[in-house]
């Protein structure tokens, strides 16, 4: 039995419903991802001193925060379908999700990877060691797979709980998963490279 959303019935007020429920994620959501450049503060000068970190920061910015839009959106379709049961761990459409996005994100880091190695040799004008390669290499992967699995973890738990609460998980998960994929990115890359370096 599907459950009737204020949002969607026949005294809606869907823009004004969307807008209350969301600011307070949305400030929360702000706080947490300003919160997250005070890591990489931390190793400002490691930081700039590897070219192609600083090239591939806005750039996994980016992409994992559209997993996160992905993941929050499917998550919440499949949640409205019925798909989702008690034990959503056995769900074949979740775990094909999850695996599909887990190698797009380890394809696209590579390439990221690449494209910032040969943008920061274009601009350097000399090529890094083997080694330093390898970790800048490395580092993109480790971070995207870490942050999609805690985003399908994330979005799984709230969206689970949003929608037993009778709310329209779209209104949360979205703000949520992409406020922790930035904060998520820059804290684990202050943590790499701090480690790797």
């Amino acid at each position: 039995k599907s459950q009737k959303r204020k949002e969607y019935g026949a005294e809606s007020h869907t823009v004004k419903t969307i807008i209350k429920e969301s600011i307070g994620i949305l400030l929360l959501a702000s706080f947490i991802s300003l919160s997250g450049g005070l890591a990489l503060e931390q190793i400002k000068p490691l930081l700039v001193s590897i070219i192609p970190l600083i090239v591939l920061l806005p750039a996994l910015n980016g992409m994992i925060g559209s997993f996160g839009t992905v993941i929050s959106s499917r998550f919440s379709a499949m949640l409205f379908e019925g798909k989702i049961k008690k034990n959503w761990q056995q769900n074949e459409e979740l775990n094909k999700l999850l695996i599909q996005i887990i190698i797009i994100s380890i394809i696209i880091a590579l390439i990221s990877g690449i494209v910032s190695l040969l943008f920061s040799w274009n601009f350097q004008h000399y090529p890094y060691s083997f080694s330093n390669t390898m970790k800048i290499m490395l580092i993109p992967v480790i971070d995207t797979v870490i942050l999609v699995i805690i985003l399908f973890l994330v979005s799984i738990y709230a969206g689970l709980y949003y929608f037993r609460k009778n709310e329209d998980p779209n209104n949360f998960l979205i703000p949520i998963t992409t406020s922790i994929a930035d904060f998520g990115n820059m804290i684990i890359l202050a943590f790499l490279i701090i480690w790797l370096f």
